[in-house]
């Protein structure tokens, strides 16, 4: 096997999956890593269909776009190594592996693109450590790739998408969602994802949190409590409910330990999940010859991932002379045009100006 590409991406989500497609039609050699057994990421647990513009797959479900961005690295027959862990990213572009857990070795590129996306975050609160605690996007692949039902009674944690989503997918899985609570007060999803849930008649807990869990060996009770102004707990506003799972939607936070390895310059941007790779237009970080794209450049949403991932594919594709100047700008700003459609309105505009922030600091670092 090659052990030198043009271009290693590293996580086969919509982030690396777009980049991948984008590079390899330039004319790119390049291998797409992924740890799971199956490329796709978190399309393939997207039953739900996406909505916003035709051009952003609206009305298509992400497991459908999952299967058409396979079968277009099949068709270019880009490389995929799968269940293969990146252990180490060094500044001089030496990535090291571990295939099937059992053989390591080196590879080298002259190009590469993380696209590692995010992990879920945690809240404690006592009896958190429970079995039947876990976070909303372990629910979601246990009912939608695994097919198993986490559990019959479930109060979910957080209002915003994944919340709701996740709550709507689990009810049509067989589960019932007594509760969905919310520290803020006001909700976090989209409408058209609330309004769902709120018509099958679960109800919403704004200004709400979870006080204590209760079990002997797994979930069997969980008591809600009232927050103030101040966020803190209000005396005597405690409500018990039997659920036999709590699942957490409280954020994501970017999976950047390759980038650190790396010596990348970071950001703190609390809204985009926590420190994030300084970057700028085409995707580059502060490391000569290495890229970003989706969720560990900031937590957004799988259109937004796919999008970067294809900016990132074409900024190499034209880095590596595969693409010429004329040709890679016009590419270039038709993404920058669907970004910028992406991040308008009451949810986008907020990320819109994070994303700023991180692209006036790669103006300054990036060389």
């Amino acid at each position: 096997m090659n052990n030198n590409y043009d271009v290693v991406i590293i996580g086969a989500g919509p982030a690396g999956l777009a980049a991948s497609i984008e590079a390899a039609k330039a004319g790119a050699r390049v291998l797409l890593i992924d740890e799971n057994n199956k490329p796709g990421g978190q399309l393939f647990k997207q039953i739900h269909k996406f909505f916003g513009s035709r051009e952003h797959k609206a009305g298509t479900r992400g497991i459908n776009i999952g299967t058409e961005l396979l079968n277009d690295t099949e068709n270019l027959n880009i490389e995929v190594m799968l269940n293969t862990e990146v252990c180490g990213l060094t500044p001089d572009k030496k990535i090291w592996i571990i295939e099937n857990k059992e053989i390591s070795r080196e590879i080298t590129a002259d190009k590469i693109i993380v696209a590692t996306g995010a992990y879920e975050n945690s809240v404690q609160f006592d009896g958190w450590e429970l079995p039947g605690v876990m976070g909303a996007g372990a629910a979601q692949t246990m009912i939608n790739l695994n097919r198993v039902l986490p559990g019959h009674k479930v109060l979910m944690l957080g209002s915003g998408n994944v919340g709701v989503i996740v709550s709507y997918q689990l009810m049509q899985a067989g589960a019932e969602v007594v509760a969905i609570v919310e520290a803020a007060p006001a909700l976090g999803g989209y409408g058209v994802h609330t309004a769902k849930v709120a018509r099958a008649g679960v109800p919403f807990y704004t200004s709400h949190t979870i006080k204590k869990a209760y079990g002997a060996d797994r979930v069997e009770h969980v008591e809600i409590v009232q927050l103030d102004s101040n966020w803190k707990e209000v005396e005597g506003t405690e409500k018990i409910f039997d659920v036999d799972t709590i699942c957490l939607a409280v954020g994501l936070t970017p999976m950047v330990e390759l980038i650190w390895l790396a010596g990348c310059e970071f950001a703190y941007i609390g809204s985009m999940g926590g420190y994030v790779p300084v970057h700028d237009r085409y995707m580059r970080t502060t490391v000569d010859g290495i890229y970003v794209a989706g969720d560990i450049s900031g937590i957004e949403e799988a259109s937004t991932a796919m999008e970067e991932g294809r900016l990132a594919g074409v900024s190499v594709a034209y880095a590596l002379g595969y693409l010429d100047g004329i040709m890679a700008e016009q590419r270039i700003k038709e993404i920058w045009n669907k970004l910028d459609s992406l991040r308008c309105g009451q949810f986008g505009e907020k990320r819109r100006l994070a994303k700023d922030m991180i692209l006036e600091k790669g103006k300054e670092l990036v060389k």
